[in-house]
């Protein structure tokens, strides 16, 4: 029998070259050695969103990346985590068990309440709960984390240890599955590449839409001639060749460093080898874009098979508690 692996995402709507390298590329290859459940977790978006307007936009786009990308409704379960509520019930129980001081020396709950002041909710408080709760709810054993995450899921296991500690072998301590997810630097050049900095290339764009994109790109701020040698290892533009011509990343930097190579070349040469690479995915895309009500099948389908395991964890969950 294959270990269980989970993995959940905000809805952001429509994926950028930062998710795809980071994540979605190893959601992909995860099906092959594991049972897997990817959740587009929208109650967890609720705790730093102010505007739900677009929320149900954002879960279809973000739905329809990842199975242009490969994510395959045959071999893993893929859903909205509010499609099954006995998430929201488990959180509750395991809130129960969980320390307050636990949740308050989390790092980023102390980043959020600087980023949100006059948001600091409750359910940012309890985020973690919840997410031990989405991993927990399907039996995962098995979560594809980088190191930052580390301490996240080291709170899980606390709290699924405390709480078999106190009601019996129930739920399964999840264990780390450590991936190398790349931290892909924006177009800034300074941050990691985000939507909300407005530094990253979609997916989904366009091959004019991409070329416009990467040419509005930073590159080595000292160069400020063609002629001037440059440095490779400061621009992001190089960063990029490592994913999309790795082949071709010494030659790229020995001609830019020489200065036989502009910033406006590699740019453009960038650009295409960036569309190149996106082709069959944007392909994939445009089919199952016109095809919505495939999208929304997907997802309540994984919402069925989710639900399955849910109700029987819950079950087991409240009989160990004496609530049945």
């Amino acid at each position: 029998m294959k270990s269980r692996v989970f993995s959940g995402a905000r809805p952001t709507g429509r994926q950028h070259l930062g998710n795809y390298l980071g994540a979605i590329q190893n959601y992909v290859k995860l099906q092959d050695q594991y049972d897997c459940v990817y959740c587009i977790v929208d109650i967890h978006a609720l705790t730093t969103l102010d505007n739900t307007r677009e929320l149900q936009k954002n879960i279809h786009e973000m739905a329809l990346d990842w199975l242009a990308a490969g994510i395959d409704p045959k071999k893993s379960i893929m859903f909205v985590q509010s499609h099954v509520p006995e998430v929201c019930e488990l959180h509750t129980i395991l809130s129960m068990v969980t320390p307050l001081s636990w949740l308050l020396r989390v790092p980023t709950f102390k980043e959020k309440v600087k980023q949100n002041p006059g948001n600091v909710n409750y359910g940012l408080v309890g985020y973690p709960v919840l997410m031990t709760s989405d991993i927990t709810l399907y039996k995962a054993d098995v979560v594809p984390v980088g190191e930052d995450q580390l301490p996240h899921l080291e709170l899980a296991r606390e709290i699924v240890r405390r709480f078999n500690d106190h009601f019996g072998e129930t739920l399964p301590e999840p264990k780390a599955q450590m991936t190398a997810f790349p931290m892909v630097v924006g177009l800034d050049g300074k941050s990691k590449m985000s939507k909300s900095l407005n530094n990253h290339i979609e997916l989904a764009m366009t091959e004019e839409e991409t070329l416009k994109r990467v040419m509005t790109s930073v590159t080595d701020p000292a160069r400020q001639f063609r002629k001037d040698p440059g440095h490779p290892e400061v621009c992001p533009i190089y960063a990029l060749h490592k994913y999309f011509n790795p082949l071709q990343q010494e030659n790229v930097a020995a001609t830019c460093r020489t200065a036989e190579r502009g910033c406006v070349d590699c740019k453009k040469a960038m650009a295409a080898e960036i569309n190149e690479a996106l082709k069959p995915f944007r392909e994939r895309r445009a089919e199952l874009a016109a095809k919505p009500k495939y999208i929304d099948d997907v997802l309540n389908d994984g919402a069925v098979r989710a639900s399955v395991i849910a109700r029987q964890t819950i079950k087991e969950v409240k009989q160990k508690m004496g609530l049945l």
